[in-house]
Parts: C-alpha cells; sequence; structure tokens
C-alpha cells in the first residue's frame, strides 16, 4: 500500500491531480477541494490510499489522515466504494459528516450526489459511533445545543457535579483517546476516568 505521495504537482484536473515524483508521475483521484488547494509547480504531500480492483489500479489522495480514514470507513457499508465514498467528501468534510450521522440529518446527507434517504439512512444506522469525535476533540451539539453522543453524557454528568462547562469540555477531550479503545463508548467508565483528570488538576 502507498501511504503517502510527495513531489512536484505537473497537472491539475478538475478531481485529480499528476504528482511528479521524479522518475514518473503519479495520477491521484482527488476531492475538487484537495484539487483546488494546490497550484501546478507547487510541492505537495498527500496521504494516500490505493484500491485494487481487476481492471484497474487507483491512487486516492488527502490533505490529512482523516479524510482518509472517513473515506475508508465509509466503503464498509454496503453499496458504497471509492466513488461514492470520494463524492460524500467532496460534499462534507469528515466533521460536517460526523455532524449530520450523529444528529440523523438526513437533508445534509441527501446532499452528497447519488444518496437518497435509504442511503442516508444507512450512513446514519452503520457510522453512528464509528466516526470518532470532531477534530480536536469537540463535542457535537444538536440543533438545540445538547451534545450528542458519550461527550455529552460526561460532559453533562460533570456540569450537574459542579463542574464549570469549561472544565467538563477538557476533561472530555483529555479521556477521549481511552474511548477511542473502547468497541462501545462506556459512559460510565469515561465519567470516572474524566472525573480523576480533574481531581489530578
Amino acid at each position: 500500500m502507498i501511504a503517502f505521495l510527495r513531489g512536484t504537482v505537473n497537472f491539475l484536473g478538475d478531481d485529480y491531480v499528476v504528482v511528479d515524483i521524479g522518475p514518473m508521475g503519479v495520477r491521484v483521484s482527488c476531492t475538487p477541494a484537495t484539487a483546488l488547494s494546490v497550484r501546478i509547480g507547487e510541492h505537495v504531500e498527500l496521504v494516500t490510499t490505493m484500491i485494487v480492483r481487476e481492471d484497474s489500479w487507483t491512487l486516492f489522495g488527502f490533505l490529512d489522515a482523516d479524510e482518509r480514514a472517513v473515506f475508508e470507513l465509509v466503503q464498509t457499508i454496503s453499496g458504497i466504494g471509492p466513488r461514492l465514498a470520494l463524492a460524500i467528501l467532496a460534499t462534507l468534510s469528515p466533521d460536517e459528516l460526523r455532524t449530520a450521522v450523529a444528529r440523523e440529518d438526513f437533508t445534509t446527507l441527501t446532499k452528497v450526489p447519488g444518496v437518497g434517504r435509504k442511503g442516508a439512512g444507512r450512513l446514519v444506522l452503520e457510522l453512528m459511533d464509528r466516526l470518532g469525535p470532531l477534530s480536536g476533540g469537540a463535542s457535537i451539539v444538536s440543533g438545540s445545543g445538547t451534545p450528542l453522543g458519550w461527550q455529552g453524557a460526561v460532559g453533562a454528568g460533570l456540569v450537574s457535579l459542579g463542574w464549570s462547562t469549561r472544565e467538563a469540555d477538557a476533561a472530555v477531550l483529555a479521556v477521549t483517546s481511552l474511548a477511542a479503545g473502547m468497541t462501545e463508548p462506556d459512559v460510565a467508565a469515561l465519567l470516572k476516568a474524566a472525573l480523576q483528570t480533574l481531581d489530578r488538576s
């Protein structure tokens, strides 16, 4: 597997870039936003994943590892291949997808070309609690301003015990790595761990 690609941009298409890596130029499929973020002649480094089919080898490139992780994750859903996965990222950033899935926001999810109501339902059903927290560990909030997921439950628990919202947010961020190692977030265990980080401070 080619994990990343580093070189000079040789050519730009609407949804791909050609990167000169010295002895050859490599075509990398990407979102339009990625293609627009670079210029011909500039040095670029893209994190990549390769999809191998009987009739083709396609390299997909991303600006960061989070985009690549989401691209790979959505393809675990039945009926979603690399092209549709790329279309999802072309329409929604990883954090926008996380928020839409957590809120069960079908209107936003169906903005993706090729994703209808049923497809949006599959995204919500199969990605809920699998996409991880927002970048930086921030909590996802509902339309009414209430945090969703384990982050919201732990944060609310801390606030109810007398900690400030700022302290609760810091404690939630501190236990994010612990939650990532769990198959299913254990709110009670995470709340206990968050309390321990506050006790140490």
